[in-house]
């Protein structure tokens, strides 16, 4: 058996799915320089197919064809709840391919099962990565190779950065951390807005200096070599303003309840890949 190795800067790579990670990554690939005639999406959604054809000039098809069989990349880009279907539909094209998902929840070894290759990589992106400033964890099965590696690392790069992890598990953490953080820094933009809409500021206003703050300090803390605590340490005066208010959280047990929350998150990202993997 000749195993397609996407050794090249310009292998064939196939999408199976094209919604808003989908087209982060193929928004990528031709930023770095991949010919849009060596990107194929299988996209059920006519509209979607035609916005896709449209903005990125790829080919587009509504099912699986033998097209797929040029592919050395599949990208997976489906919802966890139409992996199964979509895989037994296209496995007999793409099992000589290397396989990504970005596809929550489903671990590597019911990947493995369903597209019939043990070359596999799972990747936990979140939503920064539409505009290039992404956070993707990445975990490789023991068949994909160091070029494996390094053709998953070119797809992944132009969304923001990526960190490879030694064990599958700890994607379910990942999941809960970056997967779902973005989440959470829009619910504190959220309440931050509605305070300052509160105290007197227009939403215009409060919003400008929300995002701004969190954009600011966010970049402060990736620039700075001290830890997250100095850092708070620094804008917190013994019995100033930054001080009540977080000794009003510390009293509201905010800290203790967003770790649970993530705990919360982790543990679902768990569940999902037992109902997942179920047979």
């Amino acid at each position: 058996m000749t195993l397609s190795t996407p050794d090249s800067h310009n292998e064939p790579i196939a999408f199976i799915g094209g919604g808003n990670m989908a087209s982060a990554l193929i928004g990528g690939l031709l930023r770095r320089g991949l010919p849009a005639s060596q990107i194929q999406v299988v996209e059920p959604v006519a509209e979607q197919r035609a916005r896709l054809a449209q903005q990125f000039q790829v080919e587009t098809s509504e099912t699986a064809g033998e097209s797929l069989r040029q592919a050395a990349l599949v990208v997976w880009a489906v919802k966890p709840q139409t992996f199964r279907d979509a895989a037994q539909q296209s496995r007999a094209q793409t099992q000589n391919a290397l396989h990504l998902s970005v596809a929550a929840g489903i671990r590597s070894d019911t990947l493995a099962g369903w597209l019939g290759t043990e070359r596999v990589v799972r990747a936990m992106p979140n939503t920064p990565a539409l505009i290039g400033q992404g956070m993707t964890a990445l975990f490789a099965r023991p068949a994909a190779t160091a070029a494996d590696r390094l053709a998953v690392e070119r797809v992944v790069q132009p969304t923001g950065e990526l960190l490879w992890l030694d064990a599958e598990a700890q994607l379910d953490a990942v999941t809960a951390l970056s997967g779902s953080g973005p989440a959470y820094v829009f619910y504190f933009i959220e309440a931050m807005v509605q305070a300052g809409a509160d105290m007197g500021l227009s939403r215009a206003q409060a919003q400008q200096l929300a995002i701004g703050t969190f954009t600011g300090a966010s970049a402060l803390a990736k620039a700075s070599s001290e830890p997250p605590e100095v850092l708070r340490e620094r804008v917190t005066s013994k019995g100033g303003t930054t001080h009540a208010a977080l000794s009003c959280m510390e009293a509201g047990g905010m800290k203790a309840l967003f770790i649970e929350a993530m705990q919360a998150a982790r543990q679902r990202a768990s569940q999902m890949g037992d109902e997942f993997g179920a047979a």
